[in-house]
């Protein structure tokens, strides 16, 4: 979460013009500020569907089908009206909509409300179907909405004024939930058990991910090319695909994900336990964190232009959020302590949530 709100802040604030994965013009700490914040989408979507079969132990299949059903539904409101409109753009004109991770992870949600009847074993064989195979479809071209939405992403609408983009397909992402589902029975084990089986998991992901990279024949669109130098070389290696994930993409993070959550199991470090704080509210953060990010950009704007109408009108620029003023944008060091700042300033918030929530058992604190 707190490496996602990185990237998020330098949405808001970057140059325009920057491109943290075009190896022509990237910088060495802006292709390195993307790319570890490549491994958030996939931890959230595999935990989330660990998540799911651990809420699912103490409710029939039918219960925990209509929990998950709902949760998706409620997942895909939040990303079209409050984080697309409210959030991003402090505006309600839909002008341009973009389809994120919210919506994704609602659909995987809906997806896996209808797998849970089916025996765990398909649905992790099913899920490693999608991860592995989908990328098979590269080279198919289709304008069709319904291909977009599962596999190709792009334009749903382009018209002048309007525009409804879906940035996160939901094939692979489905597949990542469901094998994360498929995991859940594997955090009853001891621990003695469990970590060693993680760990090798793991490493056997990022032997996968060295060994098909390598090769160059199959796993992602984009092959990595040689460089200048040694440095770029290597991140060209690991300038995968994530739009939609492609195989090595997903093997690059989530098999340091499984040793990372390996190393966790022994226990939380004492200097990352305040972290602990924003895991217990993630969404709760995920919300809060757009509001507070986009109303400094509004300070910001203020104090360097003496005019703030840019930041509540709809973005003149692909994947921005809101109208670049003529100018916009910092350096990577200012975009760093802005977001320290937003972590720190949410960290009394979000602990007050965690509280309530633990004191409280109300219905809706269980959307938040």
């Amino acid at each position: 979460m707190i490496i996602m709100a990185l990237d998020h802040t330098r949405d808001f604030f970057r140059f325009p013009t920057d491109n943290p994965t075009d190896l022509a013009t990237t910088s060495v700490g802006l292709f390195l500020t993307r790319v570890i914040s490549h491994f958030c989408a996939p931890v959230f979507f595999l935990l989330m569907g660990t998540s799911a079969w651990l809420a699912g132990r103490r409710k029939s299949r039918g219960e925990l089908s209509q929990f998950l059903l709902l949760r998706g539904v409620w997942l895909i409101f939040l990303e079209v009206v409050v984080v697309r409109c409210l959030g991003w753009q402090f505006n309600f004109d839909y002008h341009v909509t973009e389809l994120l991770v919210l919506w994704a992870l609602g659909g995987a949600l809906i997806a896996l409300a209808a797998f849970i009847y089916l025996p765990r074993r398909a649905i992790v064989g099913f899920g490693l179907l999608l991860i592995v195979g989908h990328n098979l479809f590269d080279g198919f071209q289709s304008t069709h909405p319904v291909w977009a939405i599962l596999h190709g992403g792009g334009y749903l609408l382009n018209k002048p004024g309007y525009v409804l983009y879906v940035g996160y397909p939901l094939i692979p992402w489905i597949g990542v939930t469901a094998v994360g589902y498929g995991l859940g029975p594997i955090f009853e084990w001891d621990a003695a058990r469990r970590q060693p089986f993680l760990f090798r998991l793991g490493v056997s992901l990022c032997v996968a991910f060295v060994v098909l990279r390598g090769s160059n024949l199959y796993g992602d669109p984009a092959h990595w090319v040689r460089q200048d130098s040694l440095l770029f070389t290597g991140f060209s290696w690991l300038n995968t695909t994530k739009y939609p994930p492609s195989l090595l993409f997903l093997l690059m993070t989530l098999g340091p994900t499984l040793i990372g959550l390996a190393w966790a199991d022994r226990g939380t470090p004492r200097f990352l336990r305040p972290a602990l704080v924003f895991g217990k509210v993630p969404l709760f953060f995920y919300l809060v964190h757009f509001f507070l990010i986009h109303l400094l950009a509004v300070g910001f704007c203020l104090v360097r232009y003496g005019a703030v109408h840019w930041m509540f009108e709809s973005p003149d620029r692909e994947h921005h959020p809101f109208t670049v003023p003529p100018g916009w944008g910092y350096s990577l060091p200012v975009i760093y302590l802005i977001w320290g700042a937003v972590v720190v300033s949410l960290y009394p918030l979000c602990r007050w949530f965690a509280d309530l929530k633990q004191k409280r058992r109300d219905a809706w604190l269980s959307y938040l």
